[in-house]
């Protein structure tokens, strides 16, 4: 099959489905490096995407720190990317891979809440439906009750949260700053910040858990860059639906690596949130 002869919207689908596995073996490398501290293993993770983020912006002759005016709007991104990075790593550890990872999927519906509320976006009663359905599902997974077991959950709903604040900060810059600078920026930042915090929670690692993360910060790169072209080929609405392709490699590398799959409840909450999902794909696509 010739990739040049494809359909922009067919490009945008093959790119996202790759982020999306990029990002799922993201996880499991994420998993896999074993009892590390989250900011350990957000530095490792954003190092790959800064080395990354670099070559393309000197091939490309891209800016570095972007424009003047957008600095305020740069460093929001930055600050809450990485702390959706944190908290999601921290869900990784301690949920079953697709449960963390379909918790970080609830933040398109968050990007609606704040794109209204910061980027003065119409909400419309489809839409607050849709969230509305998402939230129950989510209910699903984090599975409240009165015990330490539901933090993990709550903490990975968290980082969905700060991901959708900060994929908010990316709608406001689209069209202002050049996708490689938005990530080389956010990959800085987040490296500079977590090396200090680091070090002092530093763990030695063996060679095995150096290489798993490493192989982490890869396969996020394979993630972030994905992502980009699939939006440059094509609109959100029209291939967002197949980033949920995430939660079946997730699902199936969990089984393969760890011999865990998620339970009853964890499926009908992933079911309810790809239905609100699809309802909103068919919606924006009407």
């Amino acid at each position: 099959m010739n990739f040049n002869k494809l359909s922009n919207k067919s490009k945008g689908i093959a790119f996202i489905i790759l982020s999306a596995f990029g990002f799922a073996m993201m996880s499991a490398f994420v998993k896999m490096s074993g009892d590390l501290p989250s900011l350990q293993k957000t530095f490792f993770r954003n190092i790959i995407s800064l080395v990354v983020a670099f070559i393309l912006i000197l091939t490309y002759k891209s800016s570095f720190l972007g424009k003047k005016e957008n600095q305020k709007i740069l460093i929001s991104r930055s600050f809450l990317g990485t702390i959706g990075i944190i908290l999601n790593f921290y869900s990784i550890d301690k949920l079953v891979l697709s449960d963390a990872n379909m918790l970080n999927k609830l933040s398109p519906f968050f990007v609606i809440i704040f794109s209204y509320l910061f980027l003065s976006e119409k909400i419309n009663i489809k839409q607050i439906l849709s969230i509305i359905i998402a939230f129950i599902g989510a209910l699903f997974i984090i599975k409240p009750s009165i015990n330490s077991e539901v933090i993990p959950a709550i903490i990975g709903l968290l980082g969905g949260v700060s991901a959708a604040a900060a994929y908010t900060c990316v709608r406001a810059l689209s069209g202002k700053e050049n996708p490689d600078t938005i990530v080389f920026y956010f990959s800085l930042f987040s490296s500079i910040i977590t090396l200090p915090l680091m070090l002092i929670s530093y763990k030695s690692m063996e060679t095995l858990q150096f290489t798993y993360l490493i192989l982490a910060g890869i396969f996020a790169s394979l993630g972030q860059f994905g992502i980009t072209f699939a939006y440059k080929y094509a609109p959100a609405r029209e291939i967002s639906i197949f980033d949920y392709s995430n939660i079946i490699f997730s699902a199936l590398i969990s089984l393969c690596l760890f011999g865990i799959l998620p339970d009853y409840l964890s499926v009908i909450g992933y079911i309810v949130i790809f239905l609100a999902s699809l309802y909103m794909f068919i919606f924006n696509n009407d």
